[in-house]
């Protein structure tokens, strides 16, 4: 008798007699369930690492306002001042509906240090500068953590799946999947600086910025599926065991 036989026969309503049976509890369904439930899980995991769809108009929108208002006005000041006004805008939309300010906020540092060195140098193209090192610089400590064997996705992931850090000893099988995802977004977000700081060292500030906006959601998108993809594979995360004077509330 297969497996499959056996699941029906051990969870079917009628017992054995269910099996195969017309109108008969369907086990096949049932047993996807759970699939499909890591599956929810796993997508919702890492959407929600990275700000999901909100978090990732909130750092691509500023860069696609300051070329727009560069090209029309062809004035720096004007241009970053532009693209600041957006990232507070999203700021206080975000106040004011109660939610997270995180990515708007890390969106709002990166564009005020662009708009800063932009204005000084008088260089259009600068605005972009602190955006591409710091893709190098995450790029070289996502590569770091990999080959130390702390990868960074699973350090952030890790917290939301309730897993914390067991990966790490207990859980090798998922320890190999986060490092296979940190090498992933190595090479996938790698490609940015490659592909911009050639631009950028030139002055070619239109074809940058223009590129700088094609390249921020769809890398960060295939990166994602990417993890969600290895995370599938994976074997589901041990959840951390609380010691008691955390599980108890202080009286």
């Amino acid at each position: 008798m297969s497996n499959e036989a056996i699941r029906v026969s051990a969870h079917g309503p009628h017992g054995p007699q269910d099996d195969g049976q017309p109108g008969g509890y369907e086990q096949p369904a049932a047993g996807q369930e759970p699939e499909r439930d890591a599956s929810k899980e796993a997508a919702e995991t890492v959407l929600k690492a990275f700000g999901g769809v909100r978090g990732m108009v909130d750092m691509t929108l500023p860069g696609l306002v300051y070329i727009v208002a560069f090209n029309i006005t062809h004035k720096v000041p004007v241009a970053a001042w532009s693209a600041l006004a957006l990232c507070a805008v999203f700021v206080v939309v975000r106040l004011a509906r109660r939610e997270t300010i995180q990515h708007a906020f890390s969106g709002v540092f990166g564009v005020a240090i662009g708009a800063w060195i932009s204005m000084k140098t008088g260089k259009a193209e600068d605005f972009y500068l602190p955006g591409l090192l710091w893709n190098v610089g995450y790029c070289l400590a996502l590569a770091v953590s990999a080959l130390v064997r702390w990868p960074m996705i699973g350090l952030m992931l890790g917290p939301i799946t309730g897993e914390m850090f067991t990966w790490r000893k207990q859980n090798p099988g998922r320890l190999a999947a986060y490092t296979k995802a940190t090498w992933a977004w190595v090479l996938i977000m790698g490609l940015k600086p490659v592909i911009l700081f050639p631009l950028w060292a030139s002055g070619q500030i239109n074809l940058l910025g223009w590129l700088k906006v094609a390249l921020g959601i769809p890398p960060l998108l295939l990166a994602m599926y990417v993890t969600w993809r290895i995370l599938l594979t994976a074997p589901p995360p041990i959840k951390a065991e609380l010691d008691a004077d955390d599980e108890e509330p202080q009286k």
